[in-house]
């Protein structure tokens, strides 16, 4: 049973810092690129970074030098440490495994974190 449980989100003042986290079962961890999306309501949901074993990449612009990630494979986790937050960071964050050449994920989604940030 593959299961993907998203944490670390909460309420945060634009300029803050959150760390979200991905505990994921049920496959090879090691295996995998692992990612992490975020959905605001009424939008598509959209890829934001990829965790690969030796590279994290910044797909989204507007995240590129205030998000970064990490996997600790041991813990079967993936982590994504959001700096410098502003409000249109204001989504459900999601990670999930990914087919390196497609970008396509692989497993069902878990319910996602909700990040907020407002004043």
């Amino acid at each position: 049973q593959v299961q993907l449980v998203e944490s670390g989100g909460g309420l945060v003042q634009p300029g803050g810092s959150l760390r979200l986290s991905c505990a994921a079962s049920g496959f090879t961890f090691s295996n995998y690129a692992m990612s992490w999306y975020r959905q605001i309501p009424g939008k598509e949901r959209e890829l934001v970074a990829s965790i690969y074993t030796s590279a994290f990449l910044a797909h989204e612009d507007s995240i590129k030098g205030r998000f970064t990630g990490s996997r600790d494979n041991a813990k079967n986790t993936v982590y994504l440490q959001m700096n410098n937050l502003k409000p249109e960071d204001t989504a459900v964050y999601y990670c999930n495994a990914m087919r390196s050449g497609s970008r396509a994920t692989i497993f069902p989604w878990g319910q996602g974190t909700q990040v907020t940030v407002s004043s």
